[in-house]
């Protein structure tokens, strides 16, 4: 093992701020998101990604990276990151964990909107390819188990501990970047936006582990 998340952890994680977003942030809405990161440890540090309703009409929002903090951790090829997170209720909730460098690198472990209840999003941005997997213990609220060994020649990813995709395409040899794990706010385009009543919104990830071949 060679990382086991805390996400209280300065020296791991950097909060409310990320290149994955135009100039770092805070607002990204080019890619349909109403958020607002902040750096407030109250909405990400105790492994509960949160965001709230701001009066503009964003929403701050809770995202970890280990980019740019001080242990600067990368996942490489041949790595397994492993992960249980229970899912949002409500529509424009939009959770994510997934890896980012220099303006790519993308492997989303896992992207979900309520709207799709039972649906999963598991993408190689790098290689492409992508599959919308849909599965009952997929749900709102939900409490779920992911697993995804990122292979130089094919990424795999395992829903409650069985294989549900492999995309035959990998990562490539070389490949490697950082993690990030956010909740981001949907702002209509491709989902449905937060229902107007709806202030506050969030999803728990209690593990997160980076196992390495050879350590």
């Amino acid at each position: 093992m060679v990382l086991e998340a805390d996400f209280s952890s300065p020296r791991q994680w950097v909060a409310g701020r990320s290149w994955a977003y135009p100039g770092g942030g805070p607002v990204n809405p080019g890619d349909d998101k109403l958020d607002h990161l902040t750096p407030d440890p109250g909405h990400c540090r105790d492994g509960t990604f949160r965001a709230t309703r701001r009066p503009d009409g964003l929403w701050d929002t809770g995202l970890l990276t280990t980019e740019g903090s001080e242990e600067g951790f990368t996942v490489r090829a041949g790595d397994m990151l492993s992960t249980r997170v229970r899912l949002p209720t409500g529509n424009g909730a939009w959770p994510a964990v997934w890896t980012w460098r220099d303006g790519g690198q993308e492997i989303d472990v896992f992207e979900y909107h309520p709207d799709n209840p039972d649906l999963l999003e598991l993408s190689n941005h790098v290689r492409g390819g992508h599959l919308h997997h849909r599965d009952p213990a997929v749900h709102p609220g939900g409490w779920i188990d992911l697993r995804v060994t990122f292979g130089a020649s094919c990424v795999t990813w395992s829903l409650n501990g069985s294989r549900v995709h492999a995309d035959h395409r990998g990562v490539g040899a070389g490949w490697y970047a950082h993690l990030i794990v956010n909740l981001s706010v949907c702002a209509g385009r491709y989902h449905p936006p937060p229902d107007p009543e709806t202030t506050r919104m969030s999803y728990e990830v209690a593990h997160l582990v980076v196992e390495r071949p050879g350590g």
